[in-house]
C-alpha cells in the first residue's frame, strides 16, 4: 500500500453496458493500493443508459464516486481534459470506459512508480481488435511516434498513471484522440522519468469505437498536423533563428 492518494477516472461515451463493472472493479482494487482514493466518470454527452448507470453508482458509492457530465459530446480529448481537471488526488489514473482494459492492472503501474517517475504507461501485450483496427492502430502509432519523436512504445494505450503535479505543468488543447499524442509528448518533455508496463487488452463486447469513423479520423488528422506544427516545427524554427542571431 502506498501513501499517495489516487484519482481514477473513466471517459465514457455510450458505455452504459460496461462502465458500471469498471467502476465496481476499481473499488475492489483501490483499497488494496491506498486508503485515500476517488473514482470519477466523465459522461461525454452519451445518449444511451450511461447517465442512469452513473446516477446509480453515485448512490452506491456515496462520497467516493462522482460523475462529470457534458450535455453535448466534446470529443475524447474534451473528456480527458475534464477528467484531469476533476481529479483531486496525488496520482491520476485513467482508462477508457469501454471495458477493453482491466482496472485491476493498475497495481502493475503503481509498482513501477518511483519518486522520479512522472508517468507509468501501459502497453498492449496483445491487441484484441478486428484486423483492420489493429493495422490502422499500428500504422498510426508508428507514424505519430516518428513525426513527434516520442519514445513511448504505445501512444494508443489509454492505461496511464500520472502524477498530478506533472499534469499541472502542462496545458492540453486537443479535443480529439490526438490528445494522447499531445499528452505523451508534453510529459516526455518534462524532467521526469517514464516507465512502461505490459497490460492485457480485451475485445470490445459492446458499442463501437468513436475513433475509427471518417469524420473522427479527419478531425484527428487535422489536429495532429496542428499539434506537429506547435510541438515540433515551431520549436525547431525558433531554435534555428536563435542560433543564427
Amino acid at each position: 500500500m502506498i501513501r499517495e492518494s489516487i484519482s481514477v477516472f473513466f471517459p465514457a461515451y455510450n458505455d452504459g453496458k460496461t462502465i458500471g463493472d469498471l467502476v465496481r472493479r476499481s473499488f475492489e482494487i483501490l483499497p488494496q493500493l491506498t486508503p485515500d482514493y476517488e473514482v470519477i466518470a466523465v459522461n461525454d454527452g452519451s445518449w444511451d443508459e450511461t447517465a442512469q448507470v452513473l446516477r446509480d453508482l453515485e448512490a452506491e458509492f456515496p462520497g467516493r464516486f462522482r460523475a462529470v457530465t457534458h450535455e453535448a459530446n466534446r470529443g475524447y480529448g474534451g473528456a480527458l481534459r475534464s477528467g484531469f481537471a476533476a481529479a483531486t488526488k496525488d496520482l491520476v489514473f485513467y482508462t477508457d470506459g469501454d471495458g477493453q482494459y482491466d482496472p485491476a492492472e493498475l497495481r502493475k503501474l503503481v509498482e513501477r512508480l518511483g519518486p522520479a517517475v512522472g508517468l507509468v504507461n501501459g502497453f498492449k501485450m496483445n491487441r484484441n481488435d478486428p484486423w483492420h483496427r489493429v493495422m490502422i492502430g499500428l500504422l498510426y502509432n508508428k507514424f505519430a511516434r516518428f513525426i513527434f519523436g516520442v519514445e513511448l512504445r504505445d501512444i494508443d494505450c489509454d492505461f496511464r498513471l500520472i502524477r498530478r503535479t506533472v499534469l499541472e505543468e502542462i496545458s492540453l488543447k486537443s479535443t480529439s484522440g490526438t490528445i494522447c499524442v499531445e499528452l505523451v509528448k508534453k510529459l516526455e518533455l518534462c524532467p521526469y522519468l517514464v516507465e512502461e508496463v505490459g497490460v492485457h487488452h480485451y475485445p470490445r463486447l459492446h458499442g463501437r469505437s468513436q475513433f475509427f469513423r471518417i469524420k473522427a479520423l479527419a478531425n484527428t488528422f487535422f489536429q495532429l498536423v496542428r499539434l506537429w506544427i506547435t510541438l515540433v516545427l515551431l520549436p525547431q524554427v525558433t531554435g534555428r533563428d536563435a542560433r543564427l542571431a
